[in-house]
């Protein structure tokens, strides 16, 4: 921290560079939907769901997408930092404010231990003697001076992290599709759609296997709504959100769906296996020179990327919390570059557990911190959802103005992805390799409980209510 600190006293917006342009906004908003739930993850979900996963995949899209409209229609209504918790706080009450800004935090100090995680095992795929804990920390170092120079080198870095995330994506695809056609390459013999349902059938494991996945899958969205957060340093929020936002179907269809079906085309599904990229081992098996190289260097930009987002989001949601009195109000200083340097400082120090855990368990360290993100996401998730569910009743009763984009469905649709989610939670209580997030997220919440009823009993004010201000940000 320098001498050229600002403490920021009225709004958690005031001192922000509005540093993203249009630009940074929509490729962060694409890049945000491809990281290594899609590159690594999906290779253990092949492997207990087979071709069924583009299905896993297209219905859990469906369901994000009616989320990221709900949270579309409050960021237009009301655009502010943080806007989850602030969300949480307005239409739940100041308790679920501070519970969804704390849980948002944690879920991308262990979403970045987990991209640290896969970071590492990309990294030894060139170099398998280097220790995965090296490999973590180096990554963890260089990223964190980034984020604490400037919002723009941010934005810079994660343009161009998810532009080669994109392009390689769509060259994966039109070369796949090249094999498929024209049946060259070493894979051209066996590469057929009937790869989807001839071995075994489209479910080989059964329809239940399938439905397991989906906590895995919900892992790979992890981070769309991380468009939510860039509202306060976005140049203009009213055209670049909803913009971003509207993007998110053929995103998913491409990326996810359209990538995978070509991938499980090209490749039959028992190919596959728990801890190895499908986009890796397919290139390998297409017998592309350097081909699995690239592909390898390409998964870990996606890595690297979501860690960098991590970063970023962290910083900016304590610094929220610090503004309505719920963290220390050293979290409410930005730097002379304007930047929350030390929230980052303080997340970035709790994200090198991961550097600790692939120290003492390499193997088994990525699945540990996916569970834990992926319920903290969930909830996260929920109280967007809810939020916009009681957004839509005061706004039926006139007590609230209509956001100029409003969700497809409204609150129907609202509805639909909370039973969704509720459901995929119970899925995660069911599995007893994933079972241990929810006894730590029970963990969390008792000690956010406790902490609450500290911050009630040295400042009262702290669990009041406050209207909002209305004013549109831009």
């Amino acid at each position: 921290m320098t001498s050229a600190q600002v403490d920021t006293e009225k709004t958690p917006e005031e001192g922000y560079e509005r540093g993203l342009g249009s630009r940074q906004v929509q490729m962060i908003a694409i890049g945000g939907a491809i990281g290594v739930g899609l590159f690594l993850g999906a290779g253990a979900n092949i492997a207990k769901a087979g071709p069924s996963l583009i299905l896993m995949y297209a219905l859990a899209g469906v369901i994000v997408f009616f989320i990221m409209r709900a949270l579309g229609e409050l960021l237009l209504y009301r655009p502010v930092s943080g806007s989850f918790a602030e969300y949480s706080r307005e239409f739940l009450g100041p308790f679920f404010g501070y519970f969804t800004g704390w849980t948002y935090w944690l879920m991308w100090v262990v979403t970045g231990m987990a991209e640290l995680t896969a970071a590492a095992i990309y990294v030894n795929y060139w170099f398998p003697s280097v220790p995965r804990w090296v490999t973590a920390l180096v990554f963890l170092v260089v990223l964190f001076v980034a984020n604490l120079i400037s919002v723009k080198l941010f934005g810079e870095i994660e343009f161009w992290f998810s532009m080669v995330k994109v392009t390689a994506l769509i060259g994966m695809i039109v070369i796949g599709l090249g094999v498929l056609t024209f049946g060259f390459s070493a894979a051209g013999d066996t590469a057929q759609v009937a790869n989807l349902w001839q071995f075994d059938g489209f479910f080989p494991k059964g329809v239940g296997s399938s439905l397991m996945t989906l906590q895995g899958v919900m892992f790979a969205y992890l981070a769309v709504e991380l468009v939510g957060v860039t509202a306060g340093e976005s140049e203009n929020p009213e055209k670049t959100l909803p913009k971003a936002i509207n993007t998110l179907p053929w995103r998913i269809a491409l990326f996810y769906v359209g990538a995978l079906t070509v991938i499980l085309c090209v490749v039959k599904w028992t190919e596959f296996a728990d801890g190895v990229s499908p986009f890796v081992k397919a290139f390998a098996m297409i017998g592309i020179p350097a081909g699995a190289g690239i592909v390898n260097f390409v998964v870990l930009t996606a890595a690297l990327s979501s860690c960098n987002s991590g970063m970023y989001s962290t910083g900016r949601m304590l610094r929220t919390l610090a503004d309505n009195g719920e963290a220390p109000r050293v979290f409410r200083k930005l730097s002379a570059s304007k930047t929350p340097a030390f929230g980052i400082t303080v997340s970035v120090a709790f994200m090198a557990i991961g550097v600790v855990l692939n120290y003492i368990v390499p193997e088994k360290a990525f699945g540990y911190v996916t569970s834990v993100a992926t319920a903290a996401g969930i909830w996260t998730w929920l109280m967007i959802l809810i939020s916009h569910v009681l957004y839509r009743r005061a706004v039926a009763a006139g007590k609230l103005p209509a956001s100029s984009f409003p969700a497809p469905g409204g609150a129907v649709c609202s509805w639909i992805a909370i039973v969704f989610l509720l459901f995929v939670t119970g899925l995660i209580a069911y599995d007893a390799d994933s079972r241990i997030c929810l006894y730590v997220m029970a963990g969390w919440a008792a000690a956010l409980g406790v902490g609450w009823a500290v911050l009630k009993a040295r400042n009262p004010q702290v669990a009041e209510r406050r209207e909002p201000e209305l004013e549109k940000v831009g």
